[in-house]
């Protein structure tokens, strides 16, 4: 049932559906899903949250876990911060591994990411630059400069292509709904 309602998710989104809908309700769909996910969001479980995202950072690097690109992350700790959701996790790397924190579990970060939902979606879907942002000062990069360039080149490299279908038709429809609200503002 759920995968059902992912792919007709993914089939509503997908940009020759997106085009056909009027600005104003593209607009009003970017505006509303954050105020919906994040009162949701609070309620789901730290240990569900973690299972989700190193279960997706998995499968989408898992490439580049397998070739062990994520080596410069051992004994380390990337804090990522949806700003606009108030979400916060840290990821390392470990035994071949990416590994989350345990909430609550005294960890410093050595270089921290943050941005809204809605610059991290464009990021994802490839439709605006990490650098880009940066400069704008919509994502934020604070602390090790020389380990926050090699978070981002191993993104950068990161073959968008690779993503499950279904997931980068989600991805891709939502960020081109955001794209297109923000170009037509």
């Amino acid at each position: 049932m759920i995968l059902l309602n992912v792919t007709l998710l993914s089939n509503l989104v997908s940009p020759s559906n997106i085009e056909k809908l009027p600005l104003s309700f593209r607009t009003c769909i970017v505006n509303l899903v954050p105020k919906l996910l994040k009162p949701t969001l609070n309620l789901v479980p730290y240990n569900v949250q973690k299972k989700g995202i190193l279960t997706a950072l998995h499968s989408v690097f898992k490439e580049a876990i397998a070739d062990d690109d994520f080596e410069f992350l051992q004994d380390r700790w990337l804090h990522i911060s949806v700003t606009d959701l108030a979400l916060n996790w840290l990821i390392s790397f470990d035994n071949g591994q990416l590994i989350m924190d345990n909430n609550g579990q005294q960890v410093n970060a050595d270089v921290s990411f943050s941005a809204s939902s809605e610059d991290l979606l464009l990021i994802a879907g490839r439709k605006e630059d990490p650098d880009t942002l940066f400069f704008q000062r919509r994502l934020k990069i604070e602390g090790d400069t020389e380990l926050g360039l090699e978070v981002k080149n191993l993104i950068d490299a990161l073959d968008i292509e690779q993503l499950p279908s279904l997931v980068h038709k989600v991805v891709d429809g939502f960020a081109t709904i955001l794209q297109q609200s923000q170009t037509k503002n």
